[in-house]
């Protein structure tokens, strides 16, 4: 249930520091996934991460993914520099760490914007293939304070650029009770994803926000 929610949060000033805590339900699955976000500004660029965790009724928590991304930018930088780690594990299979190195360019103001990068993709332990991965994450404050729709999607090979190209986006839609508590959902939709077919799935979940 990622990811980038506040990486916008850049480019408004007001915003410092941003963390939400995430529970969905996932129809498709049948489980529960919780997510914990985490943003943070200084002058030299901003810090993303967040962790999920698949919680299973018969065997517990069944998937833990992480990710962290630093952007280095400052005032005078068109375009950041964007370094980013991801791994993972589940009952059945360990996720390939990767990293990510590449550029970023973001913009936008209080009632939308977006932020893509491109970059560099090298999974440890892999035979030497070259990948790559695209991003594009965006938000539109559809109505000020109270309704929000936000998401990313993502591109990347695994095994070289002439095989297994993964499409992942999750876009999703936020009514903002308060200041503190949303409520709404995402709708992950992917091929080739997680071992699965190159048909394109759609997967939708319920959820609540509690922004900390």
């Amino acid at each position: 249930m990622k990811k980038l929610t506040f990486l916008f949060a850049i480019l408004v000033t007001t915003i410092v520091t941003s963390q939400n805590f995430q529970l969905h339900n996932d129809f498709e699955r049948g489980h529960l996934t919780t997510t914990f976000e985490l943003f943070k500004m200084d002058k030299y660029g901003n810090t993303f991460t967040f962790v999920d965790f698949d919680y299973d009724s018969a065997t517990g928590t069944s998937n833990a993914y992480y990710e962290i991304a630093r952007v280095l930018k400052t005032e005078k930088m068109p375009v950041g520099l964007h370094v980013e780690y991801n791994a993972g594990h589940t009952n059945s299979f360990t996720i390939p760490e990767a990293w990510i190195f590449g550029a970023n360019y973001s913009k936008g103001n209080a009632k939308w914007g977006f932020s893509t990068y491109a970059g560099y993709k090298a999974f440890t332990g892999a035979d030497g293939e070259g990948n790559f991965q695209v991003t594009g994450t965006w938000y539109w404050n559809v109505i000020a304070d109270r309704l929000t729709f936000t998401g990313f999607a993502d591109l990347w090979t695994e095994n070289g650029l002439s095989d297994n190209t993964v499409f992942l986006a999750e876009p999703q839609l936020w009514y903002h009770l308060n200041k503190t508590f949303s409520v709404g959902g995402e709708l992950e939709i992917s091929s080739n994803f997680a071992g699965g077919s190159d048909a394109i799935k759609g997967r939708p979940t319920l959820a609540i926000k509690w922004n900390i």
